[in-house]
């Protein structure tokens, strides 16, 4: 599918198809998900070591950002989250591409942030080539829970996504959504 020489990884991040299995992206996986179960196993009680762990999982974690345990990613290092932003119980984020949260943003329980894509044809679906499209969440959002965000979308600032929503496109700033797929139901006026 390709005859380049970029690595996968600098193919994946540029949102072109590659194949996971490489294995720098599997040696980078494997050291997200030995974070990761570290940080599934804490208890509520070890908030310096939870916040320690996210700081070494993702690209970065703004001040006084909560993510309820337990949370699921692919790398980790493509997350960045702002600050001030809660992520209840079941929160997964693959971020084969960047996914970008804001700040102030609730999101509820078992929201699924999915950056992967895969090809329609069956060929290079079986061959193992996929890609991402990024995934962008503005300041103040709210995700009720059970949202799925799908690759590719921007979710603008202080819009709420009803619970269970799968939102396919990308929804503007100040607006309710809901729905599948998430359709705006009405503006957010102040």
């Amino acid at each position: 599918m390709t005859d380049d020489n970029r690595t996968m990884r600098e193919r994946m991040l540029a949102g072109e198809p590659y194949i996971a299995d490489d294995p720098e992206l599997a040696e980078q996986n494997q050291r997200a998900l030995d974070l990761m179960d570290a940080y599934n196993a804490t208890s509520v009680r070890q908030g310096p070591l939870r916040r320690r762990l996210l700081e070494e999982l993702l690209g970065s974690v703004g001040e006084r950002t909560e993510i309820r345990p337990p949370f699921y990613v692919d790398y980790g290092a493509h997350i960045t989250v702002g600050a001030r932003t809660f992520a209840n119980f079941g929160l997964v984020a693959l971020d084969v591409a960047r996914i970008t949260i804001g700040d102030d943003v609730q999101i509820g329980p078992n929201v699924q942030l999915l950056t992967p894509t895969h090809p329609i044809e069956p060929g290079p679906r079986r061959d193992k080539w996929e890609a991402a499209k990024p995934i962008t969440i503005g300041d103040n959002v709210w995700l009720g829970g059970g949202v799925v965000v799908c690759p590719g979308v921007t979710i603008g600032e202080n819009t709420v996504v009803g619970a269970g929503a799968v939102v396919t496109r990308d929804l503007p700033a100040n607006v309710v959504a809901v729905g599948n797929p998430a359709r705006v139901v009405r503006e957010i006026g102040d």
